[in-house]
């Protein structure tokens, strides 16, 4: 009897049911491109269509001081997919969109998707690269088990060419191969190829880095939603045609996820990378700051305060808003921690924010550490820290339409008492600009 009651133990620990209860949760992280600090219905835009970015803050914890790694396109990305400062990764500018080209995220980094594949997990890189564009910097060199996407910084949804400087140049590549799908809708591609992998990997775990190249240049609207929004002010009616078209992508996600049961086995961060163009030729502007100054390749507020949403049903809270600091480099420790994986052997700058996200009376890990930023090396590089309240700029210009692209050596503000940044206080407080300034000298010593 004893061995029997022993083989009907073993027999119900070895189902199905069980290995699914001990199966770790998948994780997406999906990162728009050049979207506005509020251009999302959470995040106050009451003249866009967002219901499912919406529904990731309804369904999970939003940040309200939530800072991208930098404020243009491969930083900030090497940041968030490494945990560490961009310049410590090896990427202080944007690398190249021309295949061969230099300035590329160094092999030797560990990235988010190395991380999870040595945990046992699929792996898909589904979107925009743009950190490297050799063999062995892009994706299936850097951990990810399937790719599919542009290599460069930007391109025509439909053709899938690079235009932006000669000679105009194809890039679309599946698996390090380029392939052609010469009028297919790139968001469109984007969404079915993420969910096919889905669906594929359904039953083991799986980490998908979702990134858009929406609402980037060239603003490609669908017609119903160019139509619906076209009493709308230009440049802003062909952003928000964008994002909507954006966010019906993520809603067919979000269907896949629910039709398949794995909504509240799926851990989904959104972020932006930096904040709206004001360049040409994305029409100078149609993005929104809010009340925060600057915009992409801006260190006030505006170019890397942006949408931070973090959403695992019936796991962590949901409908909540932290105001702590939160940082894009935070998010490797913080889904290491979520998912029980263990961390890459090497330094990190992000620290894990999951005490934070469960508790919102949780001081942020960064209330005792600074944040740091820096696009570029050397006497002119554009730099930034911030610690407590204080934030010190250095070297950097006001790129939102009304600043005129001002130019400041160094710009000091207190954040709590003037978020907008619309008063320098350097010349007031010296010993701040001094203490501040060694922070970073000792954070980036070179």
């Amino acid at each position: 009897m004893l061995r029997f009651a022993w083989f009907v133990l073993c027999a119900f620990l070895l189902t199905p049911s069980a290995f699914a209860a001990e199966k770790k949760p998948n994780v997406i992280f999906i990162l728009a491109d050049d979207q506005g600090s509020i251009d999302a219905g959470c995040y106050g835009s009451g003249d866009l269509h967002t219901p499912h970015m919406d529904s990731l803050a309804v369904n999970g914890v939003r940040f309200t001081q939530f800072y991208s790694a930098a404020p243009v396109c491969s930083p900030s990305r090497a940041g968030a997919l490494t945990g560490r400062w961009p310049v410590r990764a090896g990427v202080p500018n944007n690398c190249s969109s021309e295949k061969g080209g230099g300035g590329a995220m160094p092999n030797s980094e560990i990235t988010m998707a190395e991380m999870f594949k040595a945990a046992g997990y699929a792996t898909a890189h589904i979107g925009k690269w743009h950190i490297g564009y050799t063999e062995e910097t892009m994706p299936l060199a850097q951990g990810f088990d399937y790719s599919i996407g542009h290599m460069g910084g930007c391109i025509d949804n439909y053709s899938h060419f690079f235009y932006w400087n000669g000679p105009n140049r194809h890039d679309l590549w599946r698996n390090g191969k380029e392939v052609y799908e010469s009028g297919r809708y790139f968001p469109q591609l984007m969404a079915d190829e993420a969910c096919a992998f889905i669906e594929k990997h359904q039953d083991k775990p799986f980490f998908i880095y979702y990134a858009m190249n929406t609402p980037h240049y060239p603003y490609q609207g669908e017609a119903k939603w160019l139509e619906y929004f076209k009493n709308v002010k230009y440049p802003r009616n062909l952003y928000a045609a964008f994002i909507a078209s954006q966010d019906d992508r993520i809603g067919q996600l979000l269907a896949t996820l629910d039709k398949l049961e794995l909504r509240n086995d799926t851990i989904i961060v959104y972020q932006s990378d930096n904040g709206y163009s004001t360049e040409v030729r994305a029409h100078n502007g149609g993005g929104n700051s809010g009340p925060y100054r600057g915009a992409k390749f801006s260190m006030f507020e505006g170019g890397i305060r942006l949408p931070g949403i973090i959403s695992w049903p019936g796991h962590l809270p949901e409908g909540e808003v932290r105001d702590q600091m939160a940082h894009a480099c935070d998010w490797l420790p913080t889904l290491a921690e979520l998912t029980g994986v263990e961390l890459p052997m090497t330094h990190l700058d992000g620290r894990s924010q999951v005490a934070v996200i469960k508790d919102g009376t949780t001081k942020s890990p960064h209330a005792e550490h600074p944040l740091h930023w820096q696009v570029g090396k050397g006497n002119g590089a554009a730099w930034a820290v911030r610690d407590g309240d204080w934030k010190l700029i250095a070297n950097t210009r006001d790129t939102e339409e009304a600043g005129k692209n001002q130019n400041f050596k160094l710009f000091l503000a207190n954040i709590a008492k003037d978020p907008g940044e619309t008063t320098n206080l350097a010349d007031q407080h010296p010993e701040i600009v001094t203490r501040l300034t060694k922070l970073h000298e000792q954070e980036f010593p070179d």
